[in-house]
């Protein structure tokens, strides 16, 4: 091949980067004024959240209002949906291939929409806050693409929440297998603790 040939090959590289794994830059919930709900940045395109809120700001600005899914916006690419009062992005860089990012949406979208049953507005999203951040996790890692089937997404979320710190109930239930001694030992305890919050 002669030197015209190499010319070709670099120019050719170039127009297309390297692959990878390493396919999403952001995923967002946002409410109906521009407020953040829910955000996970993957790398450091904004470092500070002072920046990234200052890009949600005006990525509400430009799509709130707009009939499209898709937005090219600061050299990202951000497909979009919203439902009654709340904005569902996923972002990646400017080459990425939209599909995948509309698949992570679809998925993002779906899992909350199973979770809160069909009800997709503020204030249930806000009452199951933790198994829609568990569901943001389950979906993608570090930026890249763990799952795109919500109903496994709902699973796994369903599996995690069910892993609940300890409470009473489960103290009680524990209780069945501890010696006597050990449950007057933390009774003790309990009313100790008790008699000197009230002096």
């Amino acid at each position: 091949m002669g030197k015209q040939g190499h010319v070709a090959e670099s120019n050719m590289d170039a127009a297309f980067p390297e692959p990878s794994l390493y396919t999403i830059k952001a995923v967002a919930i946002l409410d109906n004024d521009g407020e953040r709900i829910v955000a996970k940045y993957f790398d450091e395109t904004f470092p500070t959240a002072k920046e990234q809120r200052a890009f949600e700001k005006n990525l509400f600005n430009k799509t709130h209002r707009a009939n499209a899914e898709i937005i090219m916006l600061e050299g990202i690419t951000c497909v979009y949906r919203s439902n009654v009062d709340l904005f569902f992005y996923v972002m990646g860089s400017s080459n990425e291939n939209e599909l995948i990012l509309a698949s992570v949406l679809n998925c993002l979208y779906d899992s909350v929409s199973q979770m809160l049953r069909k009800n997709v507005e503020k204030r249930a999203l806000m009452d199951n806050l933790d198994g829609v951040f568990l569901a943001v996790d389950e979906i993608v890692d570090g930026g890249i693409i763990l799952e795109a089937d919500p109903n496994a997404v709902v699973q796994r979320v369903a599996l995690r929440t069910e892993d609940v710190p300890l409470t009473e109930q489960t103290v009680a239930q524990l209780a069945e297998d501890v010696p006597v001694s050990m449950l007057q030992v933390l009774q003790s305890a309990k009313e100790q603790i008790k008699w000197s919050l009230l002096k």
